[in-house]
């Protein structure tokens, strides 16, 4: 390998950090160059985990830091092990569960609001079947559902290599389910769902108001209980308050261990501020942590926003985050006795872009577009005390990834674009006065 090519494979790590801060993670830096020739970029990864979860995420940013670096089309292949990844297309299979690398157990902070759904899952995980089964977790958005159930998949592979396992939101559940009978595929699916070891449904309030599934789902709940294997379920509520489910679902759904997870209290966020920080490689001083933690109520995902401004504010420089910069990233109290709204946000950026508010809430992936809805969401973010979730619901239903996506990549942009940086402040002025 040239030192050219071990030069540049750097330099597009370093770059990526800066595109992209809501993905930069400090196993980045474990990352190897496995081989650069022909404009492919062969880039090894520590697990199959992390090149799924690259190849599924970041495979944009490492495109374009490399084209940005090299001044040329570079493709990127992530491998582990000598593997490439199947990416999101790729049919998921209950021997392949595909896992975020970091929602591990080591990586969830644990405090008073989530003790009790954090030692079942650490149980189950261990012996499936029979200590706790069905295991249901439930608590409001963003507090850590989805973290654990990757957790006990995680685990599960690690002590049990051999346990077939199926992880997928409800949705996916619903949506193959109609597959299938469009399809005439009923005895194929109903083998898969029902001959696992380990079956992990995200969300499973979305069976509302669906007969025909709720109605499978209750065939496939009892097969898998029925043959001792494991289920573990979450929603946004308790089995009982989940309007239109059928009580002999929900009796089923109380018969093992119910969970309920709340708010993290202010200590535990001042942990989970200084966990997060970490996974991204991040220092943050510990006043600024409990500045964090003080400002930022609502959820995990919130703490994780206000971490990645703070990220694309710090650039790359190690340094350690103070206080004072947290106050400045995520505004202070200044704009928030304004009562400034998503709307006067719309209308000055679709004002001063020439575009029309139901250009920003369309699919429209043009660049004339694409922009003014990033910079809309990543001002709402900074401006406003609107959740992720809020915002991308005034921009045309996007999730609350989409969001976090594009409030990393213009903060990343005002750092190094003159252009955007005049712009931001332009529209906060027009905003703000």
């Amino acid at each position: 390998m040239t030192q050219d090519a071990r030069e540049i494979f750097e330099a597009v790590i370093e770059r990526v950090k800066v595109l992209d801060p809501v993905n930069s993670r400090s196993w980045f830096n474990s990352l190897a160059l496995k081989n650069f020739n022909g404009g492919m970029l062969e880039i090894l990864c520590p697990d199959s985990q992390s090149a799924s979860f690259l190849q599924d995420t970041c495979v944009g940013s490492f495109t374009l830091a490399a084209q940005q670096i090299t001044g040329h089309l570079v493709t990127i292949r992530f491998l582990s092990d000598g593997k490439i990844p199947k990416g999101k297309a790729a049919k998921q299979t209950t021997a392949e569960p595909k896992l975020h690398p970091d929602y591990t157990f080591d990586n969830f902070v644990v405090g008073p609001c989530n003790r009790l759904a954090h030692a079942s899952c650490i149980a189950v995980s261990k012996s499936l079947g029979t200590t706790y089964n069905p295991l249901f977790i439930y608590g409001t958005v963003g507090l850590g559902k989805t973290h654990l159930l990757h957790a006990v998949c995680r685990e599960t592979q690690s002590s049990n290599p051999k346990a077939k396992i199926l992880f997928l939101s409800c949705e996916e559940f619903v949506n193959r389910f109609i597959n299938a009978i469009e399809q005439g595929s009923m005895a194929e699916f109903k083998s898969q769902y029902r001959t696992v070891d380990l079956l992990v449904i995200d969300d499973v309030q979305f069976l509302q108001e669906r007969d025909q599934s709720q109605e499978e789902f209750f065939h496939t709940f009892n097969a898998l209980y029925d043959n001792r294997s494991q289920i573990v379920l979450s929603a946004d509520a308790a089995p009982g308050e989940i309007p239109s489910l059928p009580e002999r679902l929900t009796s089923r759904f109380k018969c093992g261990l119910v969970a309920r997870i709340d708010a993290p209290s202010y200590e535990t966020r001042i942990a989970i501020v200084q966990k997060k920080a970490r996974l991204r490689g991040m220092k943050v001083s510990d006043d600024a942590a409990e500045y964090i933690a003080g400002r930022v109520k609502a959820n995990i995902r919130e703490i994780e926003g206000a971490l990645t401004t703070l990220y694309a504010l710090a650039g790359t420089t190690g340094e350690e985050i103070s206080k004072e910069l947290a106050k400045i990233a995520l505004g202070d109290d200044e704009t928030a006795d304004k009562n400034i709204s998503i709307t006067d946000i719309i209308k000055a950026v679709t004002s001063y872009y020439e575009v029309r508010p139901a250009d920003l809430q369309s699919k429209k992936r043009s660049q004339s577009i694409t922009m003014p809805r990033q910079i809309c969401m990543y001002l709402a973010r900074n401006l406003t005390s609107h959740s992720l979730e809020e915002i991308g619901g005034h921009l045309g239903g996007r999730d609350h990834t989409t969001v976090m996506h594009a409030c990393g990549k213009i903060a990343g942009l005002q750092q190094s674009n003159e252009r955007i940086q005049s712009q931001l402040t332009e529209l906060t002025k027009r905003i703000t006065k």
